[in-house]
């Protein structure tokens, strides 16, 4: 099993790295193999609203985006981790996440749902809780279990050495890890077991406030 770590600072090896690390820390202490996949520091398109992912099976604009959306199909279970902009994820995230999981939809296999999945978040000071609440509501819309630890998964400092005098949010990753591997754990007894996932109805309803 493996869980792939998604860096979305334009940093790659600052304080978002170094909460991830953490993590992937206490996956290997539990068996658990992680990959950390860095976005990189180059600006990425948002979403256009085409809606052609429909068809092409990928999102019209061939980049990064695609190669990441392919590798999912690899593992088990993934976190998201990214430093606040303005109580909010970083904006080249944001538009990742956009055009991954919107796209992602029309995969199939698909290569997020029911997998488990967790937000980390970076900040000097604040817009933490917020940044996290924006990032979950992506894998909400994608039906994966959402992987929480024993606090809100956070870590505070300036630098990568402030990040590991943050004592407690260390410990909040460690957590974080262990649960992610349990949640695996769980999901394969629950497959050796013979439990099947969730039935899918064959329509998507789309209802709109106003017709």
């Amino acid at each position: 099993m493996k869980v792939l770590l998604v860096n979305g600072s334009p940093h790659k090896e600052g304080c978002t790295y170094t909460a991830l690390t953490e993590v992937a820390s206490a996956l290997k202490e539990e068996g658990i193999g992680s990959e950390i996949y860095w976005i990189g520091n180059k600006p990425i398109g948002g979403c256009i609203g085409c809606y052609q992912c429909g068809a092409k099976k990928q999102c019209v604009f061939d980049d990064q985006v695609n190669e990441f959306t392919q590798k999912a199909l690899e593992f088990d279970g993934f976190i998201f981790g990214s430093p606040v902009f303005y109580s909010g994820m970083n904006g080249s995230l944001m538009s990742f996440m956009d055009r991954v999981f919107f796209s992602a939809s029309a995969k199939d296999p698909h290569p997020f749902r029911f997998k488990p999945a967790a937000a980390v978040v970076s900040a000097r000071r604040a817009g933490t809780t917020s940044t996290l609440d924006q990032i979950n509501k992506y894998f909400l819309h994608q039906q994966m279990p959402v992987v929480s630890s024993r606090y809100w998964n956070m870590v505070h400092g300036n630098s990568p050495d402030e990040v590991r005098q943050d004592e407690e949010g260390m410990q909040v990753m460690r957590y974080l890890g262990r649960n992610m591997a349990w949640m695996l754990k769980l999901r394969e007894a629950g497959d050796k077991a013979g439990i099947a996932l969730p039935k899918q109805e064959e329509t998507r309803k789309s209802t709109n406030f106003i017709r």
